[in-house]
């Protein structure tokens, strides 16, 4: 009679751990996205800021590097490669996401592929000098394949170059906000900038909640996320408040091998096509599904687009 009090507790905590909500941070387009905040002063501010938010919230965060961003006229960039050097020395894990971030849907396979190969030329040797592997791989546009076929060669040269694919399923298209923020921000514009703060973490909440509306009607569950984002000006300035809304809905910050542990991740996908779109939503149209799970997706305000 005893072994059933104990297997009561077993069963409530995996029941408990099932129900976890996970999410793995990821910054895309490293070193940084200025949107004209030229800088280097600023640029390593922002880069500061953000990881030290990070920090305070015990965030894994994960970069995904374009080093064609380091070079200027041929030359390198001592003063973003340090940004680079900053995020590991700090504690914080990068990915490949291409030398040039090109497209694959418009790239021809054997330029793609020469193009991953060359962004790890200076990351890889980076990560081995304080104690990391480069591991991971970000389709740029999140591109992955339009085809079957071109998925599966995509796939194969990744797992033959030992890496491993880091899907999104959250993207609140900060870029967007970031655009404008940075326009305000070069005018002085500071009300500008409070508005599209503001907007911008409204947007980020009502994504967070589609999201996960969709993730319950696939898996009936909720499943370890990984959020797309950028290092910009907006971020640096709003991530503390965007983590709070994560922790608002009982989220916790795990890093990219943790997130990537959830089975959710086989789920296959049999439909392609010239988008570049959440792996929920790919895996929404591989099933079939149509009807409710497609209503709510919030639009940006047409004043942020405009």
């Amino acid at each position: 009679m005893k072994l059933l009090p104990t297997f009561f507790l077993v069963l409530v905590s995996l029941l408990a751990q099932a129900q976890t909500k996970q999410i793995c941070i990821t910054i895309d387009d490293l070193p940084i996205v200025p949107y004209g905040v030229s800088s280097s002063f600023t640029q390593f501010e922002i880069t500061q800021k953000l990881l030290a938010t990070f920090k305070e919230y015990d965030v894994p965060a994960i970069g995904y590097v374009n080093e064609g961003k380091l070079y200027n006229e041929g030359k390198l960039d001592q003063e973003k490669y340090k940004l680079l050097v900053y995020w590991v020395e700090n504690g914080f894990e990068l990915g490949n996401h291409t030398y040039s971030h090109g497209s694959y849907h418009k790239v021809p396979f054997k330029d793609f592929t020469a193009d991953v190969l060359k962004g790890e030329e200076l990351i890889r040797p980076l990560l081995k000098k304080n104690g990391y592997e480069l591991k991971y791989f970000r389709h740029p546009f999140l591109h992955s394949g339009n085809t079957k076929g071109a998925t599966d060669s995509l796939n194969q040269f990744l797992e033959e170059h030992n890496y491993i694919e880091a899907p999104v399923t959250i993207d609140n298209e900060d870029y967007l906000f970031a655009k404008a923020y940075a326009k305000a921000y070069i005018n002085g514009d500071s009300a500008l900038m409070k508005k599209i703060g503001i907007a911008y973490l409204e947007h980020s909440e009502k994504k967070l909640e589609f999201y996960e509306k969709m993730t319950t009607a696939l898996f009936d569950r909720h499943i370890a996320q990984t959020m797309l984002t950028h290092a910009n000006q907006l971020n640096a300035d709003y991530m503390g408040k965007l983590l709070e809304i994560f922790k608002k809905h009982g989220y916790t910050f795990v890093s990219q091998a943790a997130s990537l542990k959830d089975v959710a991740y086989h789920e296959p996908i049999s439909k392609f096509g010239n988008w570049g779109i959440s792996w929920l939503e790919k895996w929404t149209m591989s099933r079939g599904l149509k009807g409710d799970i497609w209503e709510g997706n919030p639009e940006v305000p047409k004043y942020i687009t405009d």
